[in-house]
């Protein structure tokens, strides 16, 4: 389950339960389980062609990827995982990845008919090994946004010879995330919200910028990009006490294990510039799974719930 970390007033945590709707744990498979039809070739994100014969093993490099592989009904194909896959359905699987970097060996190991990569996927030694050992190498263009949502879920069904399904899930997964943004409660001023990457063990502490990923999700829950809005115009910048006074955001959007990894929320306002800011004062904080925070996938609705849930105090915000 999601840890729902937010304040309700001023120097009072309060831990909400999450509502089902919010649970990102695990994936919603679409009913019945599509025939692959291949061979097919498809365009992959790197300029290449790609064709794809057979879809029995499959090996998504990414959590993103394979929560589109089995939310499309196709999960009991994919043979491995990357650290990123964090959902209950694939626990068992071998991971092929250490740390973000890809064992080109682990993945051949597993004999794959089909591996499906980011264009963040590395390194690119690796992704070339496993292509001139002769399996086909889908590149699929990084999530940004919302909007990636439904081009990412088509783009990995063509490949996998399910287009039907592929159409079917992105529409499913258009309808649930309209349907989170109705429940918004209204609001005379949009909630500033700053993404804040926090690894303390490694002493970092990062303010999400203009293409950190975040905006949309900050955006589509009624909110503010506090960092973007400030000026930091890349991905990331280092906290410092005018970042934050600057951003001055109402709230704090952190990853679950960041967040515990700066010693919670006692230890986040003890970071630069963040006890002088509106969240720190009002210990407001946005907690949600690491895993799933910027998959921008089939349960984007469920993380997008979590967000209102948080950011709003269940409507009284």
């Amino acid at each position: 389950m999601l840890a729902l970390t937010t304040a309700t007033g001023c120097g009072a945590d309060t831990v909400a339960t999450p509502s089902p709707t919010a649970t990102a744990d695990a994936i919603e498979p679409l009913a019945g389980t599509p025939t692959p039809r291949l061979p097919v070739t498809v365009d992959s994100a790197d300029g290449r062609k790609v064709t794809v014969s057979r879809a029995e093993r499959i090996v998504p490099l990414s959590g993103s990827l394979s929560e589109i592989v089995f939310t499309l009904g196709l999960g009991d194909r994919v043979v491995a995982r990357d650290v990123t896959t964090t959902f209950a359905q694939a626990a068992k699987l071998p991971v092929v990845t250490r740390n973000h970097d890809v064992s080109a060996e682990s993945v051949l190991s597993l004999k794959p008919g089909l591996v499906i990569a980011e264009t963040t996927t590395g390194p690119d030694e690796a992704v070339a090994q496993i292509r001139a050992a002769g399996v086909p190498v889908l590149v699929v263009a990084a999530a940004k946004s919302l909007d990636d949502v439904g081009p990412r879920i088509r783009t990995v069904a063509r490949a996998l010879g399910v287009p039907d399904a592929g159409q079917e899930l992105a529409e499913r997964s258009r309808q649930r995330i309209d349907a989170v943004r109705r429940t918004i409660p209204g609001h005379e001023e949009k909630p500033r919200v700053a993404f804040l990457y926090l690894r303390g063990s490694a002493s970092v502490h990062l303010i999400g910028g203009r293409e950190c990923g975040a905006g949309s999700l900050i955006e589509a829950a009624g909110g503010i990009d506090a960092g973007a809005e400030s000026g930091i115009a890349g991905d990331f910048a280092t906290i410092t006490s005018e970042a934050l006074v600057k951003a001055a955001p109402d709230a704090i959007l952190v990853m679950d294990h960041g967040l515990e990894s700066v010693g919670g929320i006692d230890g986040l306002v003890t970071l630069p510039g963040v006890a002088q800011t509106p969240a720190g004062m009002n210990r407001r904080v946005v907690s949600v799974e690491d895993g799933v925070l910027l998959t921008y996938g089939p349960r984007t609705d469920r993380v997008l719930a979590t967000v209102v849930d948080q950011l709003y105090g269940g409507g009284d915000a």
